[in-house]
């Protein structure tokens, strides 16, 4: 006699008995050797005396009930590391089976739908482990079964885990017939796979509680792209499943009987994380505009962001009475904080994973551009919505209507949408001239030529400054810092270090020198040097950050962007020396401070500059004053007078678009006018035609997109380098931050408009400080 155990055996599964083997290493060999005199071997044995357990398993507002677990062994023999995972099975209370044979591993497993199931993969002379995981995988109900493989301890190199994936395999546990390391693994299991399956499981009675509810429920990405809608949505819109699955939003007709700010005021408002319920006009598949009662809320979900959108919509019925009704409750959704309702979803959100991956066809297209859309995923401008809208409508649109749209597009991606367009006729040039000077904004006009032709204002060099020397007269030290010039790894620092903190100057020369930037100039390379040296000599040492190395930086940066294919496909020859002067200057006399600690201590330059782009506005200005007062320096002096207004026009321009407050602008018109075109075509044909490509990046308000989305990376593109840069260069724009936060301090005066000052992380530093 003897208490019966938890496992037994026969000769083709082990279920609970309590009889075995004389030479067995199993729990009730173990019990029958202790109840002998042998209180060494194994573990106490339960008792029969089995009470079922549950645990409580909370998965979001829903509670669940896990009961033991079943554990199903297969090993062809019994042996320690299966008599270690009998022990493990026993000490953490899980019901457990053993299977000899494949063949009574599936008839255990339809008989007791294990939790979790464990192969030996050590041996394949006694079975197949792979194809046994995969006959297991394709019984119905083994989806959430947790299968683990048991294999070798490798001798040598790690062996990939890509097979076991591929034939079903959860887990890899490396053989260890220890009980304590089984014990441990099955306790990862339970805690780990086992519980996430089980709440999986649970989805399965949510769906079908989605699934026959009578109110149309649409589920939608962060990036508003069409996941889920169930039977009662498709049988309201007329749409079926497969129709919208994977479509953008936006992809979606629109009814007209929307107040036109509505789907703004929508938008901006579960973008914040709150609540939208009202009245909205939905377009069904036949045109038709119904009103419903519309409540959508935002998920949040992994990293505390927002995941899902979740729409539920109700029909209004008689629509005579709720056209006005649907007005009034649209304009009170507009201005009534009750619409738009703040809940703590983090209590009662679910963040629970698909089971399935987005397979689609229109998923494998979005990839292409989905860089496209990570700039308009949560901050989205107006002029983004309406491209967007246009070009969803001209897929279904005849061909004059679509190109009439294109046309439209045309417009909207222009850099001036307020700016008159001046015909084209022949008409008197001096009317022409003064009409359009007087209505073109001032860029377009003839503002600092006179720099050029009547520069009398003496400007002397810092006495410091050494006599202008040709390229090939820097000393060899420092031509040997730059020998990897044209390589991402250049160590500026090494330079700024052999040229005594005068980077600038000699970077310069041989950047200019090798983009031919003289010759394009039509100046000597003495005025050149002379040019570069009072640049440099404006740049304040000071500054720990916003200094000549930093400018630099983001000179050898834009140089190196421009040797980019795709980039010298879309510049001329004007654009690439208007990108390197730009890049020069663009930061000259930068006070180390930021525009908001400008404008709130009222500085004389955001006075001048009516607190709108004062540093950027002054860089561009200061620039051209320094480099047109002397000859000596003027590196425009020889250049004829249209060519300099385009030139110096595109330089303003791009150190205008290193102020960040047009920052989504700028990134939001490059990803529809270039991004978005260019990935529609790879889409439609491998690598598009070579034509349509080099129409999309050569055209002039393109043109104007990528230089500025050129200096904007270089200039924010330190932390890109390698590690010893970029940590330099972090503890560099620290340092000028907190310079700033000391004078705050000193001056009581707060740049963040009215906050207290605090430490602040190196990440807050970088965006607060380098822009």
């Amino acid at each position: 006699m003897g208490c019966a155990s938890s496992i037994h055996i026969s000769d083709r599964v082990v279920y609970h008995s309590g009889k075995d083997s004389e030479d067995s290493h199993s729990p009730q060999q173990t019990n029958a050797n202790q109840q002998q005199g042998n209180p060494s071997l194994g573990l106490p044995i339960k008792s029969s005396s089995y009470k079922a357990t549950f645990t409580e398993v909370q998965f979001g507002p829903m509670r669940l009930y896990e009961d033991q677990l079943q554990v199903l062994l297969v090993f062809a023999k019994e042996d320690s590391q299966s008599s270690g995972f009998c022990w493990a099975c026993e000490k953490a209370d899980f019901s457990c089976s053993v299977a000899r044979t494949p063949e009574s591993a599936l008839e255990c497993h339809l008989q007791k739908h294990h939790d979790i199931i464990i192969i030996d993969h050590r041996h394949s002379r006694y079975f197949d482990a792979e194809a046994l995981c995969r006959s297991i995988r394709a019984v119905s109900f083994s989806e959430n079964t947790v299968i683990v493989a048991v294999v070798k301890r490798p001798e040598r190199e790690e062996s990939s885990v890509m097979p076991l994936i591929t034939a079903g395999f959860n887990r890899r546990y490396v053989e260890n017939p220890s009980v304590a390391a089984c014990y441990n693994e099955l306790l990862q299991l339970q805690h780990g796979e086992v519980r996430a399956q089980l709440k999986l499981r649970a989805c399965n009675a949510i769906f079908t509680a989605v699934e026959q509810s009578q109110e149309a429920i649409e589920i939608t990405s962060e990036d508003q792209v069409i996941q889920y809608v169930n039977p009662a949505y498709e049988s309201i819109m007329g749409y079926q499943h497969g129709e919208l699955i994977g479509k953008e939003l936006l992809e979606v007709p629109k009814s007209e009987k929307n107040k036109p700010d509505l789907l703004d005021s929508i938008n901006s408002c579960i973008q914040m994380g709150k609540e939208w319920q009202g009245v909205y006009y939905t377009m069904k598949k036949n045109g038709d505009s119904v009103p419903q009662s519309v409540k959508i809320t935002p998920v949040i979900g992994q990293g505390g962001k927002i995941r899902h959108y979740v729409s539920v919509n109700r029909p209004l019925n008689d629509n005579n009475k709720t056209d006005k009704s649907c007005d009034r409750v649209q304009a009170e959704s507009q201005t009534d904080n009750q619409s738009c309702k703040h809940k703590d979803r983090r209590k009662g959100s679910l963040d629970v994973r698909s089971t399935t991956s987005r397979g689609s066809d229109g998923s494998s297209q979005r990839r292409h551009s989905s860089m496209a859309r990570i700039h308009s995923m949560t901050i989205e401008a107006p002029i983004t919505k309406v491209i967007n809208i246009i070009n969803a409508a001209q897929e279904s649109s005849p061909v004059p209507v679509a190109e009439a749209l294109d046309r439209v597009l045309e417009i909207l991606r222009t850099t001036e949408l307020y700016s008159p367009q001046l015909g084209t006729k022949d008409e008197d040039p001096h009317t022409s001239d003064l009409v359009g000077g007087l209505m073109t904004d001032g860029l377009r006009r003839l503002s600092g030529n006179e720099y050029i032709f009547a520069a009398n204002k003496p400007h002397h060099l810092p006495s410091h400054l050494s006599t202008p020397l040709s390229l090939g007269d820097i000393p060899p030290r420092i031509a040997q810092t730059m020998e990897n010039e044209e390589s991402w790894d250049f160590d500026v620092f090494t330079l700024e270090a052999a040229t005594m903190k005068r980077p600038l100057t000699y970077l310069g020369l041989k950047i200019f020198s090798r983009f031919g930037v003289c010759e394009f100039l039509g100046c000597p390379e003495a005025t050149l040097r002379s040019w570069l040296q009072v640049i440099e000599a404006n740049y304040h040492s000071s500054n720990s950050y916003h200094n000549s190395s930093h400018a630099a930086d983001v000179l050898h940066a834009t140089a190196y962007f421009l040797c980019k294919e795709r980039v010298k496909q879309s510049l001329d020859p004007i654009d690439e020396v208007a990108a390197l002067i730009a890049a020069t200057v663009h930061d000259v006399d930068h006070p180390g401070r930021t525009n908001s600690f400008l404008c709130n201590a009222g500085s004389e330059l955001a006075v001048l500059y009516n607190d709108t782009a004062v540093l950027e506005s002054h860089h561009a200005a200061l620039a051209f004053q320094i480099t047109t007062r002397d000859d000596k320096c003027n590196i425009f002096k020889n250049m004829e007078r249209n060519e300099y207004r385009t030139l110096r026009q595109a330089i303003i321009d791009m150190v205008l678009a290193t102020e960040m407050t047009k920052h989504f602008e700028h990134v939001n018109k490059f990803v529809n006018s270039i991004n978005k075109p260019l990935a529609a075509l790879e889409e439609s044909g491998g690598n598009g035609d070579e034509d349509s490509v080099k129409g999309i990046l050569t055209s002039p308000e393109n043109r104007i997109l990528v230089k500025r989305m050129l200096i904007k990376c270089a200039d924010i593109s330190n932390p890109c380098r390698p590690l010893e840069l970029c940590i330099e260069w972090a503890g560099r724009i620290s340092e000028e931050y907190f310079a700033q936060v000391m004078q705050l301090q000193a001056c009581s005066v707060d740049s963040r408009g009215g906050g207290q000052i605090r430490h602040a992380t190196v990440e807050e530093i970088h965006n607060g400080v380098c822009m």
